[in-house]
């Protein structure tokens, strides 16, 4: 075998099978894997908003003000951002699944605390512990994927960790609502996704063997090529790749943040349109961003340029958003335009997960998507004020130029990720 061929090792049970039954198992193995991965992200997602749906309760019920409610999100986010660096260097000292229950339960746990909360405290408990579930997901799920999927399906496995997280968050108003409306208490709510959480371990642990990343995991390396010398836990650190894709979060988590927080009302002040008719872009955001990313998943298996994928589908999301900026489009187009600028950001996704898998060093999965991925958590926690003020500053075109502005700065920031590897 040439020495710069990619050695291969599927899980041990397919050996001794005839080609097309080993290809078979194989494929079979990969669907599991996504699947349940799909899942469990689909549900770090929709506790994204286990509290901000009922925040109208809260304001009836114990008297809560804005700037409390903004608290409980803060809270959240930072936990998880703390929380979700952290994690990595655990996920890869004691590998990813039983982190992923631990997680798993935090959940069960918040939606408890909620439940229970008789004020502020307890509902500051159960963003606490939400943020905390929520911090392992991204170094537990990569690494999962990248340890048990083989590589032809890798894009794709991407493709539907991004596009779960989007129906869990779109999701999860729709469930919290629809209880409380149907309970007449809103407690019942979070009972629901107690047992949500519950029936999710259930399913992970029944299939506990498909989301084994200690057994059957491929290996990327080149043959006859030396074992990688031991480096000290903190060395990643030192790759400018890493902070390169820490930043590419950062941007595009801040152009997300303006976009499902403001673009309702910032679209209501710029084309004069009703919010009941302006409430439905950021749905229609998410949605876009669902099928770019099928689509992203299908050109990543191309073998295309990562930076080449990324810099054409920001491009198209920002030009989109300074269009909606103008003024100068017709009201009617002026939210389809906004919903139509997701597709783009959606499309760059599993092409931006593929980067940072390029980016870790062997050994260091767990800790690299750990780091970057707590690019997101500040992005969310940070450029939320920034886009509030603009749009109480009487600037709501400001809002889609910012949005836009932060997706290429993020473009920017993927395009020297080549050169920050070295290669």
């Amino acid at each position: 075998m040439n020495s710069s061929s990619a050695v291969l090792t599927p899980s041990s049970s397919a050996a001794g099978l005839a080609p097309e039954q080993a290809a078979a198992e194989q494929k079979r193995r990969d669907i599991a894997t996504i699947s349940l991965i799909g899942l469990a992200h689909g549900t770090s997602h929709f506790f994204h908003m286990l509290l901000p749906p009922l925040f109208p309760v809260f304001i009836r019920d114990f008297g809560l003000s804005y700037s409390q409610l903004g608290l409980l999100v803060t809270t959240f986010f930072v936990i998880s951002g703390i929380g979700q660096a952290l994690a990595g260097f655990v996920v890869d000292r004691r590998g990813a699944r039983p982190i992923l229950f631990a997680a798993l339960a935090c959940f069960v746990a918040a939606s408890a605390a909620a439940g229970l909360a008789q004020g502020f405290g307890g509902l500051l408990l159960a963003a606490a512990l939400a943020g905390l579930g929520n911090s392992p997901f991204h170094p537990v799920d990569f690494t999962i994927l990248n340890k048990r999927v083989s590589p032809a399906r890798l894009g794709h496995a991407f493709s539907v960790h991004g596009i779960s997280g989007n129906i869990g968050w779109g999701l999860a108003p729709l469930f919290a609502l629809a209880l409380s409306s149907w309970s007449g208490n809103w407690r019942y709510a979070y009972l629901g996704t107690a047992l949500l959480g519950l029936a999710v371990i259930a399913v992970l642990a029944w299939k506990r063997e498909a989301i084994d990343d200690a057994h059957g995991s491929w290996a990327h390396e080149k043959a006859g090529a030396a074992a990688p010398a031991p480096e000290h836990p903190l060395a990643f650190l030192r790759l400018p790749s890493v902070w390169l894709c820490f930043s590419f979060f950062l941007f595009t988590t801040a152009s997300l943040s303006a976009i499902q927080s403001f673009a309702s009302p910032a679209l209501s002040a710029l084309y004069g349109l009703p919010l009941a008719a302006t409430a439905f872009v950021v749905t229609g955001y998410m949605f876009c961003g669902a099928v770019g990313m099928v689509i992203g998943g299908f050109w990543v298996a191309k073998g295309s340029s990562l930076e080449r994928n990324i810099a054409i589908a920001l491009s198209i999301a920002a030009a989109l958003l300074i269009l909606a900026a103008s003024g100068w489009v017709v009201p009617a187009l002026a939210g389809f335009i906004v919903a139509l600028a997701g597709f783009g950001t959606g499309l760059a996704g599993p092409s931006r997960d593929m980067l940072i898998k390029r980016a870790a060093p062997p050994g260091a999965t767990g800790r690299v998507y750990g780091t970057v991925y707590s690019g997101l958590d500040i992005g969310f926690a940070a450029a939320a004020p920034v886009f509030g003020a603009l749009l109480d500053g009487g600037h709501p075109g400001a809002v889609f130029v910012g949005a836009a502005l932060a997706l290429l700065s993020a473009l920017s920031a993927a395009s020297l990720v080549r050169r920050g590897r070295g290669s």
